[in-house]
């Protein structure tokens, strides 16, 4: 059964090679480039999960799917759109209702840095502005309490934007557990991947 891992919108899909370096069984994770995926598409959301509800639709079987940020948002969607395909979700520094200030403060930010800069991100500048326009009004606050598959929620101690989300998927998702990680942020898979491997280890030898 295949493992998905899928990255956020500032980082590429290397950014799981630490993670699953330290991984007792690493032969099924898949690790799918989300701007490849798009294959030309403009990015906006909507795309973005097209491509990838087809991505997973060529995997045979159910698939554990596990997300950070922008990926974990896009796991949890698809595991609320196809629940007979999800054998398990992990959220990791995942936002249940996409924060509009900090977004908007982002975007600001974002107009002011050199496009060198988003060549270690996922999208270059342009499509990094078309997909945060285009995210402004998820909101899965009243949904969540449908997934129940087998779902772990991990979040960085130091992730002050996602730590409260994290407590509410824990609280509203049937079978959920909650795992705070120490002294680290918001790129745990980058900051504590020998932590979050074991983390997910335990996990996957339950789901």
């Amino acid at each position: 059964m295949k493992k998905i891992f899928i990255h956020g919108s500032g980082h590429k899909a290397d950014s799981w090679n630490e993670t699953i370096r330290y991984m007792e069984h690493s032969a099924d994770i898949l690790c799918p480039d989300l701007s490849s995926i798009l294959n030309g598409k403009d990015a906006t959301y909507f795309h973005l999960y097209s491509s990838f509800t087809e991505y997973c639709g060529k995997i045979d079987g159910q698939i554990h799917l596990c997300g950070i940020s922008l990926g974990g948002i896009l796991a949890l969607n698809y595991a609320l759109d196809f629940p007979d395909q999800v054998k398990s979700l992990v959220l990791i520094g995942t936002p249940h209702k996409v924060p509009k200030v900090m977004f908007g403060i982002q975007t600001i930010i974002f107009r002011f840095l050199p496009k060198s800069i988003f060549e270690n991100m996922a999208f270059n500048k342009r499509d990094t502005f078309i997909l945060g326009n285009s995210m402004k009004n998820l909101d899965f606050r009243n949904s969540v309490q449908n997934i129940k598959c087998p779902s772990l929620v991990i979040c960085g101690q130091k992730d002050s934007a996602n730590i409260k989300s994290a407590h509410y998927l824990a609280e509203n998702i049937e079978n959920a557990r909650e795992k705070v990680i120490e002294n680290t942020g918001h790129v745990v898979n980058e900051e504590n991947p020998e932590i979050l491997a074991k983390i997910l280890d335990e996990f996957y030898v339950r789901a």
